[in-house]
Parts: C-alpha cells; sequence; structure tokens
C-alpha cells in the first residue's frame, strides 16, 4: 500500500539480539510495499507463524478495503461510482477522514481525491491543470459536500451508493484519496492486533510507525529520520537525526516534499496539495516528523499521519503551532541562503 499512502520518510535502527523476552522481526511484502514488525512475544498465546499469517491478513484485508491504486477494492470501486457493502474498515476511515477534515479547518481533506489525481499525485497521472480547472474541481470536491456519518446514510440492507453521502445531489460523486492517513491506520491496525494477543514491546514499520516498550537490548526504540534533500530515496543512508520513543507508547511519521514531485518549466511541483486553494502547497517546509504519543496506550499513528500532513499544507509557522500535549514535531525547512534550518519543538526526543 506504499503505493496509495503517504511515503515514510523514517526507517528504524538495527536491531540487537538479547536474551530477555521472544523477540521475533516479521516482514514481507503487503499492499505495494514492504511491512517489518519486530515484537516480543513472551507470554502470548499465539505460535510465531500463526502471528504472521494474521498480520498480514489484516494488511491483506486493509489492500482489498482501501487501496485506490488496487482497482479491484471497495474504495476503488466506491470512487468509481458502484454501490458497495461498506466494512468495519470503510467506515472506520471514513469516520477518522472527517474528524481530520474538521480539526484542521480543511488542511487535511481526504475527498479532495480529483486534485490530487489532476496535479498528478493521486490514482491517475496528469499534470498542470489549468486554474479554471482547478477552480472547478475545487467547488466540485470535498468533505464539505459530504455528509458527516457514513452509517447514518447506509441503505436497509448496509449498502452504500456514492450519491447517498452528498449534501447535494446536483454535486459530482465523492472520490476519496486516504493518502494523508491511511498507512498510519494500518500500523494502528496490526499494533491493536498485538495487543490483543498480550504483546507490549514492540515496533510496527508499515510505511508509518508505531512503537512501544523496549527493544531486544533493553532499551527505547530508535527511528532515524532521513534528510529532506531531493534524491535522498534511499531510507537510512543520509539521517537528519536519531529519535528515541523513551519507551513509551508513541506514533512516529514524517511527511516532505522531496521525494515525491516534478519539475515542469524550472518549478518543482510537490505532492502536498492545499485542498484549500486546490494548489500544491507553496512554502519553505521541506519536512515534518510527527510524534504522537498515547497516555492510553491506543495506537496512534494514524494521528500522526495527518499531523504530518497538516503541517506540510499549513508551513513551518503553522506547523510549529501544533506541537503541544502530545504532539511533537521536528520540521526542517529551506532557508533563503539554499541552506536548511531546523526546529525542534521542546518535548521532541531528537539527538544527532
Amino acid at each position: 500500500m506504499k503505493r496509495f499512502l503517504l511515503i515514510i520518510f523514517l526507517f528504524p535502527l538495527l536491531f540487537s539480539c538479547g536474551e530477555k523476552g521472544r523477540y521475533v522481526t516479521f516482514q514481507g511484502y503487503a499492499q505495494g510495499g514492504v511491512y517489518q514488525v519486530r515484537v516480543n512475544l513472551r507470554g502470548t498465546w499465539k505460535t510465531e507463524r500463526r502471528v504472521q499469517q494474521d498480520i498480514e491478513s489484516i494488511l491483506t484485508e486493509i489492500d482489498t478495503t482501501l487501496s485506490g491504486y488496487n482497482k479491484t477494492s471497495m474504495l476503488s470501486r466506491f470512487n468509481a461510482g458502484e454501490t458497495v457493502r461498506p466494512n468495519r474498515l470503510f467506515l472506520d476511515m471514513y469516520t477518522e477522514a472527517y474528524r481530520w477534515f474538521e480539526k484542521s479547518e480543511g488542511a487535511v481533506d481526504c475527498a479532495a481525491g480529483p486534485l490530487f489525481d489532476a496535479w498528478g499525485f493521486g490514482f491517475r497521472t496528469d499534470s498542470l491543470p489549468s486554474p479554471g480547472t482547478v477552480d472547478s474541481l475545487r467547488a466540485g470536491c470535498g468533505m464539505k459536500n459530504l455528509r458527516r456519518d457514513m452509517r447514518e446514510v447506509l441503505s436497509p440492507d448496509g449498502t452504500l451508493a456514492p450519491s447517498s453521502l452528498l449534501k447535494d445531489p446536483a454535486m459530482p460523486l465523492p472520490v476519496l484519496n486516504y493518502n494523508a492517513i491511511a498507512q498510519g491506520y494500518s500500523a494502528d491496525e496490526v499494533a491493536r492486533y498485538l495487543y490483543r494477543i498480550g504483546a507490549r514491546d514492540m515496533l510496527v514499520n508499515i510505511g508509518e510507525i508505531w512503537c512501544d516498550g523496549l527493544n531486544a537490548s533493553g532499551k527505547p526504540w530508535t527511528v532515524g529520520i532521513d534528510r529532506p534533500v531531493d534524491g535522498n530515496n534511499a531510507p537510512g543512508v543520509d539521517l537528519s537525526g536519531i529519535m528515541t520513543s523513551e519507551g513509551l507508547p508513541c506514533g512516529i511519521v514524517t511527511s516532505g516534499n522531496y521525494r515525491k514531485f516534478y519539475v515542469r518549466e524550472g518549478k518543482k511541483y510537490a505532492h502536498t496539495i492545499d485542498p484549500r486553494t486546490g494548489y500544491p502547497a507553496e512554502n519553505p517546509l521541506l519536512s515534518a516528523t510527527v510524534l504522537v504519543r498515547s497516555l492510553s496506550g491506543e495506537p496512534a499513528s494514524a494521528a500522526a499521519d495527518a499531523y504530518a500532513t497538516w503541517c506540510m499544507v499549513l508551513g513551518p509557522e503553522g506547523a510549529a503551532a501544533l506541537s503541544g500535549g502530545d504532539v511533537e514535531v521536528y520540521l526542517v525547512s529551506a532557508a533563503p541562503d539554499g541552506s536548511m534550518q531546523e526546529w525542534t519543538s521542546q518535548g521532541f526526543p531528537l539527538s544527532h
């Protein structure tokens, strides 16, 4: 699913083996990308083989439900105008998306799919739309045109027609794109499963990261943060710094504009689209790393994912203002002289 979700810019450092616990690593290909789960299974009640099967089953269900690149997924069929029978994942994702649309005042809008398609960063490969096209698409798409509660508009038989979500039947049918939150949501779903079987020490990396507890050497998990330089396409090779989880449950996500972009007539067009204007966000922020701590233990990678997108839309000053409470941010921006400027919120556990 890495193709339809925000590309991650965090990469776990190598793990050492220790005598304490029963640490195992599960990894493989799923949803168009690679996943890695490192977990202490001591005290759990399932075999290693069964745990990996269950993890892959979770990821497969997410792919067949929410991937816009899987043309047979529920999301793809819904976006094509087909009536579907939403499962729990489809309903939960919509609820989460609408919550972030309201919280961000439109900066995170998962119903702005046509705008991302028009700029070549969605599920199609168009680029450089005309101002008239942008204005038309912006007026005809977005959560502002959709009903808040998907469950309330389900038919008696549990099916959902795309038109039933529209506030105004004359508007175009909705096109949903969950790039801003779904990869974090995937990490959260796997983490919830691991908690249910009795695990606590874990690092779940499915593009975005959830971690809790300690690694095999008895230390907090550490995550490397890539330097946001155009062409830095190999995670872990060129790092800006290293973040430590401090042993606490937290979601960790980085979003940036240095891997997914194109240049036309000397101008760079990056994948961060501001749904409020319909155009790629233009600000000096190169990357935003967000850490969301969860005192309740409820996985929060989807929240970190949404915050990271929100930061990239707002730019450095607005992104810095989002920090506080359980949210910490590390920002790297382009200075006027071409150098990089860093800003770290007070509680972000970063070392260089």
